[in-house]
């Protein structure tokens, strides 16, 4: 992942609370997404449709309990 360009949730803040970085550009419709107060550490890769359902269960709501 040396040299990707990372780009952090809109739901980001400054005081460093819960908040993961997104990778886009990747070949294969991979999607790595890492801790972004762990940036040297390790990053998950989506495939591309399942990290875009996940996001669209996200924007619905469908994430509260």
């Amino acid at each position: 992942m040396n040299g990707a360009a990372w780009r952090k949730s809109s739901y980001s803040n400054q005081e460093g609370g819960n908040c993961v970085e997104v990778a886009d550009g990747f070949r294969g419709a991979v999607v790595p997404v890492r801790d972004s107060k762990a940036p040297q550490g390790p990053a998950l890769c989506f495939e591309g449709a399942a990290w875009a359902a996940f996001i669209g269960e996200l924007k619905a709501g469908h994430h509260r309990p």
